[in-house]
């Protein structure tokens, strides 16, 4: 298939590199020489211009960081897209942004799946990072072929925002449980266990979890904390403002959230 690309950064660049091993003919974005030099070491087509990548694209995947730079790029290509085409987001963001592309890239015949993902580089590098897809389910199946090449599981989870609103509690849940865990460190000092016998002994017990596991290689919680706070802190950010136009909050989980960004 022909794939746009916008994002070949951190978690984009061993996306594109799986995509053209599996065939996929892919354009990606590179503002610069010098990202456009690196694009193409990952085996993609290098074009300066949102435009480009968009232009002929079954698909188009956008992975950047922000709701504000989903925003900057999306209706540029919206607006290139073929009639038919499926755009992608994996930014972790607000339901609405979402829902507001999906209906303006209707009026052109273009589908949006709101497609966050969980995990990290390595496991997009070993093909299995998980995708939580929000959007009609013709328009996932035209896009399978493309997630599939770097995802797995592969998890439709409901209409367009329904993937943003699942990752949103996932990564609450997340910080929440890295907050558990300093607390219990906190609990193994006062019992006189150091912070490494616990990350040795507990990940093999049945407290062990997907957080749990994260920090004993990071080698500490203030260690996985640190490398994770502003990801984490932004998706965080993002729920605890879509929860408040609802009407509601993170509940019993807020005090333990707070502890797994270190606050």
């Amino acid at each position: 298939m022909r794939v746009g690309f916008v994002g070949a950064g951190r978690m984009g660049a061993p996306m594109v590199t799986r995509l053209t091993a599996a065939g996929h003919d892919v354009r990606a974005l590179g503002r610069t020489e010098q990202s456009r030099a690196a694009v193409t070491e990952l085996g993609a087509t290098a074009v300066a211009d949102a435009a480009s990548a968009a232009d002929g694209a079954d698909v188009v995947v956008v992975c950047v960081f922000t709701d504000d730079q989903v925003n900057a790029v999306a209706p540029e290509l919206i607006a290139a897209m073929p009639t038919g085409s499926v755009l992608v987001l994996h930014t972790t963001g607000s339901p609405d942004t979402a829902a507001v592309l999906a209906e303006s890239a209707g009026l052109r015949g273009v589908a949006v799946l709101d497609a966050p993902v969980s995990g990290g580089p390595h496991d997009i590098a070993a093909g299995a990072v998980t995708v939580f897809v929000g959007g009609d389910d013709e328009a996932l199946q035209r896009a399978r072929p493309v997630l599939a090449a770097y995802a797995e599981p592969i998890l439709h989870a409901g209409g367009v925002g329904a993937g943003q609103k699942m990752k949103l509690v996932n990564n609450t849940l997340f910080a929440a449980q890295i907050g558990l865990m300093a607390e219990a460190v906190r609990l193994g000092d006062r019992l006189g266990l150091t912070e490494q016998a616990l990350l040795t002994a507990l990940p093999q017990g049945s407290a062990a979890s997907a957080a749990m596991t994260n920090i004993a290689r990071a080698g500490s919680t203030g260690a996985f904390i640190a490398a994770v706070a502003e990801f984490i802190g932004k998706d965080v950010a993002v729920v605890r403002g879509t929860a408040a136009e609802l009407g509601t909050d993170l509940g019993r989980l807020e005090p333990l959230v707070d502890a797994g960004l270190g606050r």
